[in-house]
């Protein structure tokens, strides 16, 4: 069983999406974009760049806790990582992304 992607409205009107994996675990968020379309060519772009190799750069905070950003070919930010309590966890949540994206169903919560 795959992941999902809901798609939802932010607050201010604009457009953003959520990957879950199978348990419901919230494994990437995607920037906001203005439009449905944009969010869904957002989705298409995640679905692609997920199992490419060299798509997922591994950055950490201001606290040490490591996230990655998953990057299209162009180098843009398509989407990013919760923080994780350790490189162990966040090297699951890359395998959960690259394991879940390219099957995940739409669920559109836009309505």
């Amino acid at each position: 069983m795959a992941g999902k992607f809901e798609l939802k409205k932010a607050k201010d009107g604009q457009f953003m999406f959520n990957l879950k994996a199978t348990n419901g675990q919230v494994i990437l968020t995607s920037e906001l974009y203005k439009t449905k379309a944009s969010a869904e060519n957002g989705i298409e772009s995640i679905k692609k760049n997920s199992a490419r190799e060299g798509a997922f750069e591994v950055k950490s905070n201001a606290k040490g806790e490591p996230y990655f950003i998953l990057k299209a070919t162009n180098g843009q930010e398509i989407g990013r990582s919760e923080y994780y309590s350790s490189k162990g966890a966040m090297e699951n949540g890359i395998e959960s992304v690259k394991k879940n994206a390219p099957e995940a169903k739409i669920v559109d919560l836009t309505a």
